[in-house]
């Protein structure tokens, strides 16, 4: 999905979509994947560093060095983020951008080496391809050589083997992906340009719906209705009575064989804020902790026990001081809403899995 919204004035807020979305001046981005395996990383690069913050709000994620971007603590700069499959296993691909970045000299200078400040998260698809094979240090490597400042979506990069709707298991799940999105505002920000942009694996247990559609309370993608699976139609779901019922199950289910321990922390929508705003290593955190609303209008139910939700936001602050977060923060929420059900749009279907794209 590339479609570019109308501009809303001279000055007004400028939307794009898909790979159309702009990456904000200080980022490159790059995705590589095993389409085979259905597994794959993207990897986001800070030219000169960026401040981070993160905001982890589901109950099983699989993450790399968020501590050190605790307000508190004191590396206060991020070379590089990596999103992967391959849950746990799939954070070796940060490995990887730590050598890349290594090899370029960009890194925290200490006793004569410079080490990259990289982080990251996964995303459970071991269920959907090959499980043997997950990103590692050369995916990760092959990932940041191939950086650029545009991105790919849909089934690329920690979307390769990304799915949603699994409230009934996988056999009526859908596919997912990669989404992007940005949004450039002039004079609206405190500075004179800003740019907020949103990259994210949607791989969720819940559905995805599209506020902007004509059937807002229809999902786009999600569970697939069990008696007309072949003819593509969407089961409607409460989802708060499917979550009780996957946790009765999983609770009568000593054994640990059942389908709700099966998708026990096998899912996780995974995404960064990116902006070239300047904000402190503070005002990133609660940026990320607000484009989560983005997360929660696009996805239900999110932030379950069985997905491991985690946004980062970077700030590379080449647009200068000004900015106000809470504005930054409340266009993060929009981006990374719109991210998400560009995702599940431009998902194509693969792996016995339908996609958006296939339901009409």
């Amino acid at each position: 999905m590339t479609d570019v919204a109308p501009q809303r004035g001279a000055a007004g807020p400028l939307v794009r979509l898909g790979c159309d979305a702009q990456m904000p001046e200080g980022f490159v981005i790059g995705s590589t994947q095993d389409v085979k395996a259905a597994t794959g990383c993207t990897v986001v690069l800070c030219e000169k560093g960026a401040a981070g913050g993160v905001s982890v709000l589901g109950a099983a994620p699989a993450t790399r060095e968020t501590d050190l971007l605790r307000p508190e603590n004191a590396v206060d700069v991020v070379h590089g983020l990596v999103l992967s499959g391959g849950s746990a296993y799939g954070l070796d691909a940060a490995s990887g951008v730590m050598a890349f970045l290594e090899e370029k000299g960009r890194g925290v200078s200490f006793s004569g080496m410079t080490v990259p400040i990289v982080v990251g998260a996964s995303l459970f698809d071991l269920n959907v391809g090959d499980g043997s094979v997950r990103p590692d240090a050369a995916m990760g490597y092959a990932a940041a050589q191939a950086a650029a400042t545009t991105t790919a979506v849909g089934n690329v990069g920690a979307g390769c083997g990304a799915s949603v709707g699994k409230l009934l298991g996988p056999a009526m799940s859908m596919k997912g992906g990669l989404g992007a999105a940005s949004i450039t505002l002039s004079g609206v920000a405190g500075t004179d340009t800003v740019t907020v942009s949103a990259v994210v694996a949607v791989n969720a247990l819940g559905c995805i719906y599209d506020r902007a559609a004509h059937l807002p309370n229809q999902p786009i993608a999600g569970v697939l209705d069990p008696s007309q699976r072949t003819h593509g139609r969407l089961h409607v779901l409460d989802g708060l009575q499917a979550i009780m019922r996957l946790a009765a199950t999983s609770a009568a289910d000593e054994d640990g064989a059942g389908s709700a321990n099966a998708m026990l922390g096998a899912n996780t929508t995974i995404g960064c804020i990116l902006t070239d705003a300047r904000l402190a290593k503070t005002q990133a955190a609660r940026v990320s902790v607000m484009a989560h609303d983005g997360l929660a209008r696009a996805i239900d139910p999110v932030h379950t026990g069985f997905d491991g939700d985690a946004v980062f936001c970077l700030a590379s602050g080449s647009a200068g001081e000004g900015a106000q977060p809470d504005v930054i923060g409340a266009f993060a929420a929009l981006v990374m809403e719109l991210a998400v059900v560009n995702a599940a749009r431009a998902a194509q279907s693969a792996y016995g899995l339908l996609a958006a794209s296939d339901l009409v």
